[in-house]
């Protein structure tokens, strides 16, 4: 059977999917953004699209962004028009919707089914938005912005035949009226690459040149956002470091992300000026830390993903903050590599986390809980093993690429093709 993935930063979620769908003796073509780099695959067909004009010029900010999802959406229903011209015409389409490329596809193949990701759906009240005050004052016209922003899934809602979503709580982001068709299935976690590792000693070299010897016996608490942002809660991290530091002395702490932003909003020239969100709270709690507790800091920036597990396969305990928003792969990966997790209590992690069994939950502003919780598991070496053990045990259980959730995906697809034929 044919199969077209329409994803502007291909692979993305269907990373695992799509090369498993070859291996099935399945025809899998994706289209993409043309400067996506990571796309060409071998097995694989690919076909790209391109964007070649802008967002109009003082348009009204609140349709700005679905004038940029209509841009995308018309160059990639102009390469999809090409691609029918020269004879193809897919069985099942497998869409991210997120960036508007599918919202004209059934204009093309009017008889193909059409199947998307639903990562999240925009609310003003109970979710990200309006969750922390700190960042979100003045803001009275957001309603209305998300609101214009979800039309986009509404174009996508007209057309899909089947969506997948990777958490219930994602899931439930949406529309009741839509959610029937939306089945929970995760992306899936490498459990046996993901596995805590042999080596007993790592080097590296942080941002600042400071070269740093990680080993077993050292203890260490880790903090990975892709982006340093409010979002993952890094604000509320570095507001625990001075007594935790203060606390532990032997204790090194490990920041993996860059300095850009990745889901909330930049911060504020007139009031932080040109500063990234990583060195405003790197300047409002350095003065609560001494030099000597500041070079146990390490900034390390963004990683190759052998450098990435190897760290987190040494750390002591992890920290994972976020708003109640998409879950990240990292904190899986962090439990299936055996770290003892301390993180926010917030949606979707009551889904995965059980409070004092595979983890410890906290209150995402409560940093005097959440120093609490890091110093309890860097006290008590059982309670810490238990934890790290069980949160091994979660995911290769529930969330194990091979075992789990790749056969899931592919029953999943291959029940929409044959309800295709």
């Amino acid at each position: 059977m044919k199969i077209l993935f329409i994803h502007q930063n291909f692979p993305a979620q269907f990373k695992h999917l799509a090369p498993a769908l070859v291996r099935q003796g399945h025809c899998v073509d994706i289209l993409t953004l043309a400067r996506n780099k990571m796309a060409a695959r071998s097995e694989i067909n690919t076909h790209t699209y391109v964007v070649e004009r802008g967002s109009t010029p003082a348009i009204h900010p609140w349709i700005s962004d679905m004038e940029t999802k209509v841009i995308r959406a018309e160059a990639a229903f102009r390469a999809a028009l090409k691609l029918r011209e020269g004879g193809y015409v897919p069985d099942l389409v497998i869409a991210h919707p997120g960036w508007g490329e599918a919202m004209f596809i059934k204009e093309v193949w009017p008889f193909t089914k059409l199947a998307i990701y639903c990562e999240f759906f925009y609310k003003s009240v109970g979710a990200d938005v309006g969750f922390d005050l700190e960042f979100s004052k003045g803001d009275e016209d957001i309603a209305c912005r998300l609101r214009l922003k979800n039309l986009n899934s509404f174009a996508h809602f007209d057309i899909a035949d089947a969506a997948i979503s990777p958490t219930h709580w994602q899931a439930g982001t949406y529309p009741e009226e839509f959610r029937r068709k939306i089945s929970v299935i995760h992306d899936g976690i490498d459990t046996r690459e993901l596995t805590r590792s042999r080596s007993p000693t790592i080097y590296f070299t942080d941002l600042n040149g400071n070269k740093v010897t990680l080993t077993r016996d050292s203890e260490i608490i880790s903090f990975v956002n892709r982006n340093l942002e409010p979002y993952r809660g890094y604000h509320i991290f570095m507001r625990c470091l001075p007594k935790l530091l203060a606390a532990r002395p032997n204790m090194r702490v490990i920041i993996i992300g860059g300095d850009n932003v990745s889901y909330g909003g930049r911060p504020n020239p007139a009031i932080f000026g040109n500063r990234s969100w990583k060195q405003i709270f790197i300047d409002e709690v350095r003065p609560l830390i001494s030099d000597t507790q500041w070079a146990r800091i390490h900034f390390l920036g963004n990683l190759s993903y052998e450098q990435y597990k190897a760290i987190l396969s040494l750390s002591s305990v992890h920290v994972y903050l976020t708003y109640p928003f998409v879950l990240s792969w990292s904190l899986l990966e962090a439990m299936s590599l055996g770290c003892s997790v301390v993180a926010s209590d917030t949606g979707p992690l009551k889904e995965v986390i059980n409070d004092n069994e595979n983890g410890l939950l906290v209150n995402f502003f409560d940093i005097d809980r959440i120093i609490d919780a890091v110093l309890r598991l860097l006290a008590d070496r059982a309670l810490s093993k238990n934890i790290a053990n069980a949160a091994r045990k979660t995911i290769v259980e529930h969330y194990d690429l091979r075992d789990v959730c790749l056969p899931k995906q592919l029953g999943w697809v291959n029940t929409l093709l044959y309800d295709a034929r």
